[in-house]
Parts: structure tokens; C-alpha cells; sequence
């Protein structure tokens, strides 16, 4: 039986929780991870050597691999002494392969398969690009660790170079995906930067396959500010270039157990769920009363085996009619 074939994008920690829920379902999955990502450990690689970013790539492998729980330790490895202070072991490795192939999309398909890596991981470009933004006042900050400080109203986002190509891999697993999977994580600074590479929007627009995006909980300082649930979807399709969102999974409930008082220092709230044009744009809601959950230090997460079921049922469904349609 042909396995599903379900296609994420993003980058951060919003990513790699995700596949770490879905990579035991019987499902062919790729991720599409951002290289933009400029600080810590990456930047300073990435100031010694001219390749993308690997951050987010290996917190993503980490998550993908079968040995999990000792790899996870063994990446996120920090070392305290010299030259290597500060550097994750993770990053040193996707550099060293690199270092050895000589192109970066096969240094994380070589260094996958060493670590048994379940599902394919793939780059969105095969270059090192810089994330800018312009922001509504139109100034322009250059670097993705520098554009949620300003705190200004982002306006659009680019990759500079901007004739950045999408690697030829990301650009066939759309096109070959029952589900394409948005989020969740940084709008602006890890979903859509997966997005501007030369060829990814044509890419998603042509797709067959359901669009669906996983929407933030709460909104994130710096980047959606006061953001609804459709301003998260509006400015994915801006960059895109066309309505091509299906669906969003969001949380419907209120929060009423107490939170961290960070977020109101930081002007963090909820996303703001407006069914009423969600509705009129025809995009379907989907959610779960337990999507939400609210760790000991008051935290607001996804509950990532419930999000994992909810995506897993969405591409059931979705394969369901496409078989009904086949016959």
C-alpha cells in the first residue's frame, strides 16, 4: 500500500516537535527546514564558512532519527573550551560533511542516513541567504536573529541573495505531496522563508496536494503582534502570491489556566481566532479540545501527541478522497 506523503515546512523548535509527533505514523514524510536562521553557533559557522545555516536542520534530524533520545543529547552538545566554546556538536557535523561532499543538500542526506533518519530532511536552498525585512515604516533589518528585536510591524520578508533557487528536491516533494503542513513556529522567521527561494511559490501553487497551516497559540513579540489567525494566513499567501491556504488547525478554547508572566511583559496573547473570515475565505477550521496544553513553568505549547493525531487524521481523510476520486 503506497504510504501518504506529507510534506512540512518550517524551521525552529516548531518544526522539529512536530515531526518528532508524526514520525510514528505510517506516513512518507519530508521536511522543508529555512537555512536563513543567522545566530549562536550557526552564525558564527556560517561566518567561517560559506554554507547555509545547519541549526535548524539539526534540531530537525534530531527529532526525524530512530536513536532519538542519544542523539538529541550528542547534537545539542555544547563545547567550553577554545575555538569550539559555545558550539553545538550537531552543527560541527552537517559542517564537516559539507566540508567533505562539497554541496550541503547532500551533506544532510549523507549524515540522514548515518543516523537513521526516518523520513527525508531537505534545505530549502542549497546556499546560505540572508533573511530581510522591510518593515511597514520601510526600513530594512538584515539578518533573521536581528528582525523580532526592533519590534516594528514587518511588512515583507526576502532572502538576499534573491535569486536564491529552491533546492531541486524541496520543489519536487511539494509537487508529489498528499499534505502540505505549514508551521507551527516563527511566521515570518521560519515558515515563510521556506517559501522565497526561486521556484517554491510556483511550486505550492501548481500542488494538488491540501495546504494546511498550524497556527501559533499565542502570537509572538516582535513578528505577529496582535495577529489573528487569518493575518498568520494572509501574509503565508502574500509572499506566495495566491489564496492557496485549505485548512488551518488552531486553538479554539480559552486559556484559563495561569500563565507565564512573560507574555504580558513581552505583549504576547492569544491568537485571536476570526471564524467569520475564515469562513468566507472557505477555509476549513480544525481543532481539539486538548491541542492546547500549559507546562509547570506556565508555558503555552501545543500538545504535540494531540497535534500529530489531528494532522495524521486530516491526511487520512485527504488520501480517502483522492482514492474515492480515482475511482
Amino acid at each position: 500500500m503506497k504510504k501518504i506523503k506529507v510534506t512540512l515546512l518550517g524551521g525552529g523548535t516548531g518544526l522539529s516537535v512536530l515531526a518528532r509527533g508524526l514520525k510514528s505514523y505510517p506516513i512518507d514524510i519530508t521536511a522543508i527546514v529555512t537555512v536563513a536562521d543567522d545566530g549562536g553557533s550557526t552564525g558564527r559557522i556560517r561566518d567561517k564558512i560559506d554554507m547555509p545555516a545547519p541549526g535548524d536542520i539539526r534540531n530537525v534530524m534530531s527529532a526525524m532519527s530512530d536513536i532519538e533520545q542519544q542523539l538529541s543529547r550528542l547534537f545539542r552538545y555544547r563545547f567550553k573550551q577554545d575555538e569550539l566554546d559555545g558550539h553545538a556538536l550537531g552543527n560541527l557535523m552537517l559542517a564537516a560533511m559539507y566540508d567533505m561532499t562539497g554541496d550541503f543538500a547532500s551533506a544532510v542526506r549523507e549524515l540522514s542516513k548515518l543516523l537513521n533518519i526516518k523520513g527525508e530532511i531537505i534545505p530549502s536552498t542549497n546556499t546560505g541567504p540572508q533573511l530581510v525585512a522591510r518593515m511597514q515604516d520601510d526600513s530594512f533589518i538584515v539578518g533573521e536573529s536581528y528582525i523580532p528585536k526592533v519590534n516594528k510591524k514587518i511588512e515583507e520578508v526576502y532572502l538576499s541573495p534573491k535569486d536564491s533557487q529552491a533546492t531541486p528536491a524541496a520543489i519536487e516533494a511539494i509537487k508529489e505531496s498528499d499534505l502540505i503542513i505549514f508551521g507551527p513556529g516563527s511566521l515570518y522567521t521560519s515558515i515563510i522563508p521556506n517559501v522565497l527561494p526561486v521556484g517554491m511559490k510556483e511550486a505550492i501553487r501548481e500542488a494538488t496536494g491540501v495546504k494546511v497551516f498550524v497556527c501559533n497559540i499565542m502570537t509572538q513579540s516582535g513578528e505577529t503582534n496582535n495577529y489573528t489567525v487569518c493575518d498568520h494566513i494572509e501574509a503565508i499567501e502574500k509572499h506566495i502570491g495566491s489564496a492557496t491556504m485549505d485548512a488551518v488547525v488552531l486553538n479554539h478554547k480559552e486559556i484559563t489556566k495561569k500563565i507565564s508572566p512573560f507574555y504580558e511583559e513581552q505583549g504576547v496573547t492569544p491568537v485571536r481566532v476570526d471564524e467569520h473570515t475564515l469562513f468566507s475565505r472557505n477555509i476549513e477550521i480544525i481543532t481539539h479540545d486538548d491541542l492546547c496544553e500549559i507546562n509547570e513553568e506556565g508555558a503555552v505549547r501545543h500538545n504535540n501527541k494531540v497535534l500529530a493525531e489531528v494532522l495524521y487524521n486530516i491526511a487520512l481523510e485527504v488520501t480517502s478522497t483522492i482514492e474515492y476520486k480515482k475511482k
